[in-house]
């Protein structure tokens, strides 16, 4: 399958590509399928790029990439609503908000994305404790 992406270009992906949200990304309810795939010429940022809308992608981290401390634990409605029977098939991604300056790139730390890997399905989820920020900044001075 194809996907033209306003922004990307042509992507193409498969059928098992495809993660399902049930409970759709914060902010955009009528949206629910979505596809990973690698940023060109940056292979620490991922895109999250709708399938159902060509103009609406998110670029994304692994925050365990930038933040080694990053932690929270799952609660048992997400483990059963991405069907979580093992840590290995978990991946966290979290949005960020891309800016000229990289001193000014940050990251949302306070809704991690869940995606189990191997039923590909995903939900965004909010944090209850305020350890970590919406606008935590990427890279530290």
């Amino acid at each position: 399958m194809i996907l033209e992406s306003k922004i990307h270009g042509t992507i193409e992906y498969e059928e098992n590509d495809i993660i399902v949200f049930k409970k759709s990304i914060l902010g955009f309810s009528d949206l629910n399928k979505f596809i990973l795939f690698d940023l060109k010429d940056n292979a620490a940022f991922k895109v999250l790029h709708s399938i159902e809308d060509t103009s609406i992608g998110f670029i994304v981290i692994n925050p365990f990439d930038f933040f080694k401390e990053y932690e929270f634990k799952l609660n048992n409605k997400v483990i059963k609503n991405v069907k979580i029977e093992d840590t290995n098939e978990v991946m966290v991604l979290n949005t960020i908000t891309i800016n000229n300056e990289v001193k000014k790139i940050t990251t949302n730390l306070r809704a991690p994305i869940i995606i189990n890997i191997n039923k590909s399905l995903g939900e965004q989820i909010v944090l209850e404790s305020e350890k970590y920020k919406i606008k935590e900044p990427l890279v530290k001075e």
